[in-house]
């Protein structure tokens, strides 16, 4: 049976997917910046309704397209090269059940991308001590808590081996619900067991 042709507005949602994966392979912005921006390019200041914007999955899909057809001889090293690190990094870390999160652990990870992770510990001040007592001068800012509460959470950002890192702190009762799947069916978060599993397959 033929597949049936795409509408206007799907067809319109994949032009705003492809226009914002361009703008964070290539620019290292985060998907709602780039979901906004491609909005403005391709539609200018004109009312959009929400079913014609692409939910993440569908960015994250375009990012992997983009990347296998412009940065192939280069993204594959990135990526394990920062995998690599993020192991070397939750295991300076274990004590706060680290779990690496964003474009690292999906694998769309680029030039710009930073390490992401999240730390699940008793106190904030835990880790902020644990970091002091190893040299590490952080900045402290906010994140939206992954449950969508609107308490956001403290984020501790560093530089560490060149790359830049972002601590993301939450309470130990958060990681009951942390490992749950997205709609697509993708873990968004993996412990340092998962992304050891991870640099495993890509030796193979």
């Amino acid at each position: 049976m033929p597949t049936p042709p795409l509408t206007d507005t799907e067809l319109l949602r994949a032009e705003i997917a492809a226009a914002a994966a361009r703008l964070i392979a290539e620019d290292g912005v985060d998907y709602g910046t780039a979901k906004r921006k491609a909005v403005k390019q391709i539609l200018g200041n004109s009312k959009v309704r929400g079913n014609v914007l692409p939910d993440n999955s569908q960015i994250e899909d375009e990012v992997r397209v983009y990347n296998e057809l412009f940065f192939g001889d280069t993204q594959p090293a990135r990526l394990l090269h920062l995998r690599q690190l993020a192991v070397r990094l939750m295991t300076e870390l274990a004590p706060f059940q680290p779990h690496l999160t964003g474009a690292i652990l999906n694998g769309t990870a680029g030039e710009h991308s930073e390490i992401h992770l999240q730390l699940f510990a008793e106190s904030p001040k835990d880790v902020e001590i644990y970091l002091l007592n190893k040299g590490v001068d952080f900045d402290v800012s906010e994140s939206n808590h992954f449950k969508g509460h609107n308490e956001p959470v403290e984020t501790l950002s560093f530089l560490w081996q060149q790359e830049g890192v972002h601590l993301a702190l939450y309470n130990q009762d958060d990681l009951r619900g942390a490992l749950k799947k997205s709609p697509s069916g993708r873990a968004e978060r993996a412990d340092i067991e998962s992304v050891r599993a991870l640099l495993s397959e890509e030796n193979e």
